[in-house]
């Protein structure tokens, strides 16, 4: 066992000691804590902290790192059902404004456990393919966690009860926000990333520009488009029935697009610049044109580095699409700050936790995808 499994381990062994669930009178009521005896009753808290001892000690002497993956995970989603369990025990019998919650003791287990999935998955070195399969199995195994309605009587997923309609047409907003601005920008930044390796004078000011960009605060951005947005609203008749307007998705897409620029510029004239010189003169000397050079040779060998820098702004962008709520853009955001401005944590849940599963997962497919490509496999 090494040593980042035993520091995990430790606050996952002590997670039983803290409130494994909140009981709320109703969702903007104060938290009561429950320990884990008063949430699962004393032979359900026994039956628990047995069954964190045998896979406690299962990752302890187990020396396969496949083998730690497997009981790290079954560990993730016992302590999720137990969760489940816990909230129907304390709401079984009492009026329907009652909230459960997850207590500090769930969170501290819950991350230990995670953790250990990521570091047992680590040492895998599994390939692409195979990465692309865990994807997809962690994505199975939760959706086949929520159909099946173990975790139906906690807080959050009565939040979701009550707008159902609203997620998913916030969630489709979210996503065109983060993958529709992600591709506006591979669309222009890929070719201006070019024409700077062509223009070696003008790429320290255009990447100066950019950077000066990526330091704006993403509110003051949103902000400093809200007034030509609304002008170009107001003044063009084409790019009002467009639905372009001084607030909403508008300003919002546009800031995104921005702030994804630099690291998609930057990366593709990075790329480019590295290709080997032995390389580019073996090209020139079978007699390819520049653009033949550049489409055969060039950008295939930078294409490692150019899709390393899309997964950091597809990631980026749909952490930073939260914000655009503020401005009406909608997307999870949206419950986020209604959770803010009614006090309701569980509310603020239902908005960050799809936009953190729906960031984990597309780092970890594009990380598979850019292992696929051609001298990268990993």
């Amino acid at each position: 066992m090494n040593g980042g499994t035993r520091l995990l381990i430790l606050p996952l062994a002590l997670s039983p000691l803290l409130p494994f669930a909140v009981f709320r009178a109703n969702r903007i009521a104060e938290a009561e804590p429950r320990s884990l005896v008063a949430a699962l009753g004393g032979g359900g808290a026994a039956l628990a902290v047995a069954g964190l001892a045998a896979m406690i000690g299962a990752l302890v002497l187990a020396r396969r790192a496949q083998v730690r993956t497997v009981v790290a995970a079954a560990l993730v989603v016992a302590i999720l059902l137990a969760m489940g369990w816990a909230a129907a025990r304390l709401t079984a019998g009492g009026p329907p404004q009652v909230r459960v919650g997850p207590g500090a003791g769930f969170w501290v287990a819950l991350v230990s456990a995670g953790l250990l999935v990521v570091d047992a998955r680590a040492r895998l070195h599994p390939r692409p393919a195979m990465r692309l399969a865990i994807v997809a199995v962690a994505v199975a195994i939760g959706a086949a966690i929520l159909w099946s309605g173990a975790l139906s009587q906690l807080s959050i997923m009565q939040e979701y009860g009550n707008r159902s309609a609203s997620f998913w047409r916030e969630g489709a907003r979210h996503l065109w926000l983060a993958f529709g601005s992600f591709a506006a920008a591979m669309l222009a930044g890929v070719p201006l990333g070019i024409g700077l390796t062509r223009a070696r004078r003008a790429s320290a000011p255009v990447l100066g520009l950019l950077t000066m960009l990526q330091t704006i605060p993403s509110m003051a951005l949103f902000g400093m488009l809200i007034a030509p947005l609304a002008w170009i609203a107001a003044n063009v008749p084409a790019a009002h029935a467009l639905g372009i307007r001084g607030i909403g998705a508008a300003p919002a897409f546009a800031a995104l697009f921005l702030y994804s620029l630099l690291p998609i510029v930057a990366n593709t004239v990075v790329g480019l610049t590295g290709v080997p010189r032995s390389v580019t003169e073996a090209a020139d000397g079978m007699g390819l044109t520049r653009r033949q050079r550049l489409t055969s040779v060039d950008v295939p060998l930078a294409l490692p580095v150019i899709v390393s820098a899309a997964r950091i702004v597809l990631v980026q962008n749909i952490g930073m699409a939260t914000v655009g709520a503020l401005i009406g853009a909608g997307g999870f955001g949206t419950f986020v700050f209604q959770g803010i401005g009614q006090t309701a944590t569980d509310l603020i849940l239902l908005g960050a936790l799809p936009t953190v599963a729906l960031a984990f997962a597309t780092s970890a497919v594009l990380d598979a995808l850019i292992g696929m490509l051609p001298g990268t496999a990993r």
